[in-house]
């Protein structure tokens, strides 16, 4: 059996991962064949083990800055990650945020206010810590207690976030607590996401317990102290970058054969009978019995036009945002405040261009040498140009504007005003999809249309999840699919 497996991102390698695991189908060998167009795999895991001449070589981390370009961490209380990464032999290699300087601050009115303790699932739980937090006013305050209250609404269908939490909360925190961290995660429009695609416990806490508050008490009751999905604590990454899964996953993939074609793009897909046709942009071409797009979802509906427009159109419709990240290097010694804690978000309220500041080698000491800093400046959220567009060229331009960008920023928050003795500037064009209101509906058209397409299925963070293990879930969820899809029609055909 011939696979087809296009797209070397995170979901595209765990999608080959776990057709290894099939070894044969039907008593047939298993022909595999991963393609990526890019000239490197990992997709938007891009880390980069930088060594500055000054730092000593037998400095912490062995003198090596760790960046990462993408994605830093993934979240620990979705198993797949984790699962796979053991699977690797990875396990041990795998640390935690720093336990000792966990804060997390907010900018408000040029200010970088504590976020209170006492969140559970991104809702507030702690009463005290509440009250006397300063990012809040006394009205806002007295408006969140009314979710003790208010009975749960009856509503026809989906909401968007801003307008649940609003509801719920009132607008002040949610402009001020909430929005900055859901906007941390998926860069987008609380007042245009959908509730139901991106955080559908809230609606189920407000259904059970009537109040989100009291849920939230309740679960974290219930987890005896253990990290539940939302909290702070709950992080994880290989010691010298998420490059690990990526070098360990295809390293597993050459061992077991794996046809793996960097710098190959495809430029469609065809379906002849039940078989598929893939063609290239050097205008060759070859069948296969089942093809995995893991690819964004635009992206796949380009490929899949010529013989689905409908199915092309819909999976054309779900938009995605552009985002880079900056990542400088300062000696301590050089910034004027302690980097106390994980670092900062920014509400889109505050008019900033940046989003968000990790202080890295605070969250994750072993990233940075002893006496040095780390500091990642993250950049674009729906509804925002970047300074130049992302991926235009090698994106020099835009990279220069980007980095004194970040710079003007660490200057405004942190007072910084020295240069970086080191910096990396990445640029994801089209990068975040949007789960907007409408997404539950897209999959509904999408899974239906897949039906008809026995052997042909999806995979990626456009549909069902943004993170690394959502990703790689999907990648497994896809092999499900083909192999279900192919085993109905041998049963059929024998």
């Amino acid at each position: 059996m011939k696979l087809t497996i296009i797209g070397g991102g995170i979901a595209g390698l765990s999608a080959a991962y776990y057709a290894t695991k099939l070894s044969t189908f039907n008593l047939q060998p298993v022909e595999i064949t991963l393609l990526e167009s890019d000239s490197r795999w990992g997709g938007k895991i891009s880390t980069d083990r930088a060594v500055f001449d000054e730092v000593p070589p037998l400095s912490r981390g062995d003198g090596q800055f760790i960046i990462e370009g993408g994605p830093d961490t993934f979240l620990a209380t979705k198993p797949w990650g984790v699962a796979l990464c053991k699977e690797l032999g990875l396990g041990e290699r795998l640390h935690g945020t720093n336990p000792n300087k966990k804060n997390t601050y907010v900018l408000n009115r040029n200010r970088l206010l504590p976020l209170p303790d006492g969140l559970a699932m991104m809702i507030p739980t702690n009463v005290e810590a509440i009250l006397k937090s300063r990012l809040v006013s006394w009205f806002g305050k007295a408006r969140m207690g009314f979710d003790f209250l208010l009975p749960a609404k009856a509503v026809n269908g989906d909401e968007s976030l801003g307008t649940f939490v609003s509801r719920r909360l009132g607008r002040e925190a949610y402009e001020n607590l909430i929005e900055p961290l859901m906007s941390g995660i998926y860069a987008g429009d609380g007042d245009a996401l959908s509730l139901a695609s991106t955080f559908p416990y809230l609606r189920d806490l407000e259904i059970k317990y009537g109040s989100l508050a009291r849920g939230a008490l309740q679960i974290r009751a219930q987890s005896n102290g253990k990290a539940v999905q939302g909290s702070r604590s709950a992080f994880l990454t290989p010691t010298t970058g998420l490059a690990e899964i990526v070098e360990a996953l295809v390293k597993h993939l050459q061992a077991n054969e794996v046809k793996l074609r960097l710098n190959t793009a495809v430029s469609q897909i065809l379906k002849i009978d039940s078989r598929y046709i893939v063609k290239l942009e050097d205008d060759s071409s070859f069948e296969s019995d089942s093809v995995i797009l893991a690819t964004p979802a635009y992206a796949s509906g380009t490929l899949l036009a010529s013989f689905d427009p409908e199915l092309a159109s819909v999976l054309k419709s779900i938009p995605y945002a552009s985002t880079a990240t900056v990542s400088l290097a300062y000696r301590l010694n050089d910034i004027p405040r302690e980097l106390d804690g994980y670092g900062y978000v920014i509400p889109r309220r505050e008019g900033r261009k940046a989003l968000a500041c990790t202080w890295t080698s605070t969250k994750f000491p072993h990233r940075a040498p002893d006496e040095y800093a780390l500091i990642r400046v993250f950049v674009g959220r729906a509804g925002q140009e970047l300074p130049s567009p992302a991926g235009r060229g090698d994106g020099g331009e835009g990279k220069n504007e980007l980095l004194e960008l970040a710079m003007e920023e660490l200057k405004l928050t942190l007072g910084i005003k020295t240069k970086p003795i080191l910096s990396r500037v990445f640029m994801w064009d089209k990068a975040m999809p949007q789960y907007n209101l409408g997404h539950p509906e897209i999959l509904k058209r999408i899974d239906v249309a897949l039906e008809n397409y026995p052997g042909l299925a999806l995979a990626g963070n456009g549909y069902r999840g943004i993170g690394i293990p959502d990703c790689i879930h999907s990648g497994e969820v896809a092999i499900e699919k083909v192999t279900r899809d192919l085993s109905r029609i041998s049963a059929i055909t024998t």
